[in-house]
């Protein structure tokens, strides 16, 4: 049976190049409503499975990127903690795309211009298997959290803020 066609990102061919299952998922977006909770809905998965993609910034030429879930907020203090910097900023949504390759809303971890040093929310190990984007908006990818550690060099450590 012949795989379905999708549009090939710099994810997706980086995925396909080393040769890790994954799964397309691609939702409407003609509403507008692209913001991860929105998301997590339409492709009918818990909020806790579909992780967001930030990219924040300690200096001019220190990026780092956290994957973390769609309803909790970057710790911005453990954040910077776990990568050894003593603070970090997100980075401007303008400066986004000419780093990363990606736009907001449609930021993969997977495939970025560089690989930056990745951090991915220790509430993942709970999932075994994540969805995050697929690089373009109105797409994500359903990867085992064991291949998305592994393609993004990335390490598990608890960065959110819990909403009590």
């Amino acid at each position: 049976m012949a795989k379905p066609k999708h549009a090939k990102t710099n994810a997706i061919r980086l995925l396909e190049q080393q040769k890790i299952q994954f799964e397309v998922i691609e939702y409407e977006t003609g509403d507008g409503q692209v913001d991860g909770i929105s998301v997590a809905e339409k492709i009918g998965h818990p909020a806790s499975r579909v992780f967001k993609t930030l990219v924040a910034k300690a200096s001019a030429q220190k990026l780092f990127v956290f994957v973390i879930p769609v309803a909790q907020e970057l710790d911005l203090k453990a954040a910077a903690k776990v990568v050894g910097e003593k603070k970090i900023e997100m980075l401007p949504v303008k400066e986004l795309l000419s780093y990363t390759g990606y736009v907001r809303g449609g930021c993969s971890p997977v495939g970025m211009k560089k690989l930056y040093p990745t951090v991915i929310d220790a509430s993942a190990q709970e999932q075994g298997d994540i969805i995050v984007s697929a690089g373009k908006i109105g797409m994500q990818i359903h990867v085992q959290l064991a291949d998305l550690i592994t393609i993004t060099k990335a390490k598990l450590e608890a960065i959110t803020t819990t909403h009590e």
